[in-house]
């Protein structure tokens, strides 16, 4: 992995022995110019110039010294010796980079972790005196090896740089580079690398002065190098077109300048950037190349495809243009985010603002004696519940020591919420406090009739009831139980029966329950512990006297490893009990004799014994073809109708349909199938009065009559022909009953001879009962083998 990162060749240049390099925010930067060296190097400049061949080239110094030809870890080799740049140098290593390219005239810095054979290109090119790579980009940003197995992984156009600080560190694992980069240049061809040994061998010979002493360059170990890896290359000078002075030139760097000052208002990183890129040698006005450079390595807005497109283009004027257009999105995406931290900043010093004002008002307040803290605040509240409330003497002790601890506990601990939580609950449950009873029965047997039809052992128990409360001057509670087939309403009539008492309602379903935590709370020790059911109900309803409706409770989970649910409603429906009903979370008995408990179920075996034995059972039974007829006419159409907004010149439902329906359709004990054949009815009948008044606007859509002989367009065929196969049963064949909790039907058991019938015989033959029958279909089965062994013997 090959990682980068911002130097500044000044602290390069006077640090010799560089070992490490510590970068501020300021240089986080992947270029930083080439810059004038004030050490110990006086005689030597290094300018910052864009060798394209068209800009202003600073005359470097003669003075040529010899590089020592072993490479001494973490030296400064741009501080031996002043090296004369070489205009042609074609065979050079090839360095992959990710994402921004190393443009002419600034540094970068390089680290090569993984790859050895590069490690060891590099070090032995230093060490003959050839410290230039070649830097180029890669075309894909998310490759992140260091070196390409194929050229077409890299752009063409790169970079001529020489290597101005070699340094190994993390012991010896990671070669670290800092480039100074001159002048474009093109990739040709990749190059062996023994080939290019040799052709240099020379050269480097006659430099180092080994051919005049007669010594011979010592062969190191050399690592095991990947064929394919394409560690040198054959590169090219990439010659711009001479830069034209026109005005249009002038016009166009003027531009970018002057964006670049924009940018600068934005962004104050952004100039600290500039101040270290900017060479004091270079007039940026002057040298159209070194502005255009300059401007790439200053974006950081900009992809790959564009930064290269800027490393290849020739031509200055086409490069301006594309410098113009890269400073332009620099500055919207500067200003966006200047927008952005000023909203931020706005809103955070408005936040604070406010807080310091409402600090300080709580302060003067405090000293003013207008406001108390917070927990006399709590405090002063729970006790204005509690005012108008009859507390009994054992709870409001309770409250006055959680109040008394509330004072010594830290605002910001636990314990304070949850004692505060606690003291919520228990200043919130309405003790003392009941609702009005109605004692009218004309108006309580008015609201019973309003909302449902027959159930007239139902009706009759809560006229009893009332009736003995009035003679008895008191309201108490009451369990019942109303057990019937689905559909018959028995958790509807639970909520006529709340408003005929004017009691409050409330409901809550059993069905599946499994905790017993949901009926008697949690313990307070537990977090995010609460109250049950009962006491979420009383805090709800605001009395002491609701109408509590228990649902499902024949089918309430069983004993498990959170207890049994049932057992626990055994002291919540006792009355003998539930006048000091325990909650766990509470942990003070809450009187719930007044309390009007209701519970449905659909089997009433299913139900535990010992709480079916606190219960008063009502048998709801199913309702009779003319009941069904009834409660069609009077609820379920006028609610259809009103559900689908039909007026009854749009539809007319016949008496004679709503039979038919009920006949051939629904046979069920309730009225909730009926309830969804009635709807399907008025939706087609919806559609059709659309489909007209859509094609016919002007016209008035005639009135539609749904009766017996068109209900079939509506609901669809009869799901129930007939029960009855045959007039006359024939022999061997009898009617039987089958029937469960939800409903029942008829039907006919048949009996197969198996073998001809011996009547000579003293044999009576016998009976085989297939099927899981219950007993009544048994006695049929027998019925049935007694008659046919009867009729064969009569002699038929």
């Amino acid at each position: 992995m090959m990682r980068t990162s911002a130097l500044c060749i000044r602290c390069a240049i006077r640090q010799p022995r560089l070992r490490r390099v510590s970068i501020s925010a300021m240089f986080i930067r992947r270029h930083i110019p080439l810059c004038e060296s004030k050490s110990r190097l006086e005689q030597t400049s290094f300018y910052s110039s864009s060798s394209d061949g068209d800009g202003e080239k600073p005359a470097q110094t003669e003075e040529t010294a010899a590089v020592e030809t072993a490479i001494v870890e973490g030296n400064d080799i741009s501080g031996m010796s002043t090296i004369n740049i070489p205009d042609v140098f074609p065979i050079v290593p090839v360095l992959a980079i990710n994402r921004y390219p190393l443009f002419p005239g600034f540094i970068k810095k390089v680290d090569i972790v993984k790859d050895d054979s590069l490690k060891h290109v590099i070090r032995n090119r230093v060490a003959l005196k050839q410290p230039y790579v070649g830097v180029f980009v890669k075309q894909d940003d998310e490759n992140k090896e260091e070196v390409v197995t194929s050229l077409s992984q890299l752009y063409n156009v790169g970079c001529f740089a020489q290597v101005r600080v070699i340094e190994m560190r993390d012991h010896g694992k990671v070669l670290e580079l800092v480039l100074s980069a001159h002048r474009r240049i093109r990739m040709l061809e990749p190059v062996e690398e023994g080939s290019a040994d040799e052709s240099h061998k020379t050269l480097n010979g006659r430099r180092a002065g080994i051919r005049k002493k007669g010594l011979t360059i010592p062969k190191s170990v050399q690592p095991t190098v990947d064929r394919t890896s394409i560690l040198l290359a054959r590169t090219e000078n990439v010659i711009a077109e001479p830069a034209e002075r026109s005005n249009e030139t002038k016009a166009k760097m003027q531009a970018v300048v002057q964006t670049i000052r924009d940018v600068v208002q934005y962004s104050a990183l952004f100039g600290q950037q500039i101040n270290l890129l900017l060479h004091p040698s270079q007039n940026v006005i002057e040298n159209p190349v070194y502005l255009c450079d300059l401007v790439a390595t200053l974006v950081q807005s900009a992809d790959t495809k564009e930064l290269q497109e800027m490393m290849e283009e020739i031509s200055v004027s086409r490069r301006l243009d594309l410098a113009l257009v890269l400073i332009q999105k620099e500055k919207t995406v500067a200003k966006l985010k200047y927008d952005i931290n000023k909203d931020v900043e706005k809103k955070v010093q408005d936040q604070h603002r406010k807080y310091l004002l409402n600090e300080q008002l709580k302060i003067i307040k405090k000293e003013l004696g207008l406001e108390k803290d917070d927990k006399s605040t709590i405090i002063e509240r729970m006790e204005e519940r509690l005012k108008d409330l009859k507390v009994p003497e054992y709870a409001m002790k309770v409250i006055k020591e959680e109040q008394q601890k509330l004072q010594f506990l830290d605002p910001h601990s636990s314990e304070f919420g949850v004692t505060r939580n606690y003291l919520d609950w228990l200043t919130n449950i309405p003790w003392g406090v009941t609702s009005e009873e109605n004692n009218d029965l004309q108006k309580a047997r008015t609201a019973l009739d309003q909302g449902h039809y027959g159930m007239k052992d139902v009706k009759q128990r809560i006229l009893e009831f009332i009736a003995v409360s009035i003679l008895k001057k008191h309201v108490g509670g009451k369990i019942l139980c109303l057990h019937g087939p689905p559909g018959t309403g028995k958790t509807s009539i639970a909520k006529s029966i709340a408003e005929a008492l004017n009691r409050e309602y409330f409901r809550f379903s059993v069905g599946g329950m499994t905790d017993v935590a949901e009926i008697k709370g949690h313990r307070r020790t537990y977090v995010g512990a609460m109250p049950g059911k009962m006491i979420q109900c009383l805090k709800k309803v605001h009395t002491e006297n609701p109408l509590v409706l228990i649902d499902e409770v024949d089918k309430i989970g069983g004993a498990g490893y959170h207890g049994d649910p049932a057992s626990a409603l055994l002291e919540l429906l006792d009355p003998e009990q539930n006048a000091n009903f325990n909650d766990h979370f509470l942990d003070v008995p809450v009187d719930l004799s007044r309390v009007l408990f209701i519970c449905t179920a659909n089997v009433v075996d299913q139900i535990p014994g010992p709480l079916k034995d606190r219960m008063e059972l009502i048998d709801v039974s199913g309702y009779l073809a003319e009941e069904k007829v009834e409660i069609a006419q009077q609820y379920l159409v006028p609610q259809a109708r009103k559900e689908t907004s039909l007026t009854e010149e749009q539809l007319v439902v016949d008496k004679s349909a709503v039979e038919h329906l009920i006949k051939y359709y629904c046979r069920e004990s309730g009225v909730r199938n009926l309830q969804k054949h009635i709807d399907r009815v008025f939706r087609k009948a919806a559609l059709e009065i659309a489909d007209r008044s859509s094609s016919n606007s002007d016209e008035s859509v005639p009135t539609i009559v749904v009766d017996k002989e068109n209900l079939e367009k509506y609901v669809g065929r009869p799901k129930f022909p007939s029960d009855r196969m045959y007039e006359k049963t024939p022999p061997g064949v009898t009617m039987g009953l089958a029937w469960t909790a939800m409903g029942g039907s008829a039907l006919y058991i048949e009996a197969v001879l198996k073998r001809p019938v011996d009547l000579a015989s003293d044999k009576d033959g016998s009976l085989e009962i297939t099927g899981n029958l219950g007993d009544v279909m048994k006695v049929c089965s027998l019925y049935v083998h007694v008659a046919t062994f009867v009729h064969i013997h009569s002699g038929y």
